[in-house]
């Protein structure tokens, strides 16, 4: 509540109906900005900087991904670390897909895709790496891969090399968090 009010007083103070006109977002996004930049997320055991999250609801959370399969592959994952889908609470099983269909639609159309892939992979033996259930999004264009199916491949591999490179002791080495955060940025205009 506090940091509402300060954030919409100081936006208040800088935000006019003609600087608006001039492309200024509305008071509402920098308090949604700055709410996110305050929160703490985790995946699994890794710390996320806020900077890669988008959209965030009381339960879930949207994050730009370290490792894509391609552009645009985003992750939904809930708050709360669980590992495996059937211990989410209903309340989080509802959240978590209406988000991962919020994102994903918006998704798509800001990108001219013509479909989306939707997965989980649940447990090891599914190909989770992480162990905090997650939902990955890729919105589709046709021609993307050669045969449709070869996307769970690359997710295989994919998921493969990204648990070589989250070792604990190691840094994340794969897009610069700067990259991440721009991305995210981009998309969390589209959520205003």
């Amino acid at each position: 509540m506090l940091l509402s009010t300060v954030a919409s007083s100081v936006v208040g103070c800088f935000i006019t109906r003609s600087s608006r006109v001039r492309g200024i977002p509305d008071p509402s996004f920098f308090t949604t900005s700055t709410k996110m930049a305050l929160e703490q997320f985790t995946f699994g055991p890794y710390k996320i900087d806020s900077r890669e999250v988008f959209y965030s609801t009381h339960l879930s959370y949207a994050l730009v991904n370290l490792r894509p399969v391609v552009p645009v592959h985003v992750l939904v994952c809930p708050r709360r670390e669980v590992k495996r889908f059937v211990d989410l609470t209903t309340d989080e099983t509802s959240d978590l897909w209406i988000t991962a269909q919020k994102v994903g639609s918006r998704l798509e159309t800001y990108h001219k895709a013509s479909s989306l892939t939707l997965t989980i992979q649940d447990g090891p033996q599914a190909g989770q790496t992480v162990p905090h259930v997650h939902i990955h999004i890729i919105p589709r264009k046709g021609g993307d891969f050669r045969e449709n199916d070869e996307i769970y491949d690359a997710l295989d591999e994919k998921e493969k090399e990204l648990k070589q490179k989250l070792d604990l002791d190691k840094d994340r080495k794969d897009r610069s968090l700067d990259e991440m955060a721009q991305e995210a940025e981009e998309y969390r205009k589209l959520f205003l």
